[in-house]
């Protein structure tokens, strides 16, 4: 992988964005590959997916299950579920390997593969290349918009869910482990988008509410014809400044397109909001980046 110039550097601050290819080898990309495959074939369906449920009470109940295994997944690994892959019993109605839609939120800390790929030299290397003093590793995620069902994720801030103040303090590694088309949902970005602050925040609800998060402001609609695809290779690296809106599109394809993801936090004068669904824990604060 060749060095990151400064000129990419100012592309980077210009878009809001910017494309790396071959950063990881193919090597790293299949180790991550057969890694999430280990842990899928051992994974246990969470008790939240497995009850069938009859009365308003209960579906409460599996609703505030599903809240706290998100909320309190931070420094977990836990599985999340593509809609309609499982019965009411909590058994797969297709293959188990094609029903996750991703495992997170603290892989870069307890999976000794996604470790290493997260604190790899070249990643530290970037980082002081970017001139990050003190970062921090706050989440990663393994996303595998599966074929034919892999959701679209609409437009949306990364900051909107990691909140810090001030904004501009959230970075993140977008890592391609199969290419990424347009045909099975890469990346689409406003170049630029990443100066005009943030428009809605995703936060923890006050007790007693009836969902775990809630959003305080609105996203404005965008326009279509702004964004752009950036379609990448397997092994490359997408890094996305923490106010770029970006979306990428439902899987309609036969091929996978499997992405591990982290975001940093410049933890330097920055204080991490209170309110945001992912907090610290004292089992895991959120580690440097640098080792």
């Amino acid at each position: 992988m060749a060095s990151v110039s400064q000129h990419q550097i100012q592309k980077f601050h210009k878009d809001g964005f910017l494309v790396l290819e071959q950063f990881f080898s193919v090597e790293e990309c299949d180790s991550m590959r057969s890694q999430i495959q280990r842990i899928v074939a051992e994974m246990e369906v969470p008790p939240h997916c497995r009850t069938a449920f009859s009365t308003r009470e209960e579906e409460q109940l599996q609703a505030q299950g599903s809240s706290d295994y998100f909320l309190t997944s931070g420094d977990k690994i836990r599985f999340f579920f593509e809609k309609g892959v499982l019965d009411e019993k909590g058994n797969f109605l297709i293959p188990k390997e094609k029903s996750v839609s991703k495992i997170g939120h603290a892989l870069h800390a307890y999976d000794p593969v996604f470790k290493q790929i997260t604190h790899s030299p070249k990643v530290q290397e970037l980082g002081r290349k970017l001139g990050l003093e003190r970062p921090v590793v706050v989440q990663s995620m393994y996303i595998f918009k599966q074929p034919g069902i892999g959701g679209e994720v609409t437009p949306h801030q990364d900051a909107t869910f990691l909140h810090t103040e001030p904004l501009g303090r959230i970075l993140g590694f977008w890592i391609a482990l199969e290419d990424a088309t347009q045909e099975n949902g890469c990346l689409w970005f406003i170049p630029g988008s990443h100066t005009n602050g943030i428009t809605r925040r995703m936060v923890r609800a006050a007790a007693g509410a009836s969902t775990c998060v809630e959003f305080v402001g609105s996203e404005p609609a965008y326009d279509d014809k702004q964004f752009i695809p950036l379609p990448i290779s397997k092994g490359g690296l997408i890094l996305i400044h923490g106010e770029v809106v970006h979306k990428s599109e439902l899987n309609s394809s036969e091929s996978s397109r499997h992405a591990f993801t982290f975001h940093v936090m410049e933890a330097k004068g920055t204080t991490w909001s209170k309110e945001n669904w992912l907090q610290p824990t004292p089992e895991l604060p959120f580690p440097s980046l640098y080792t």
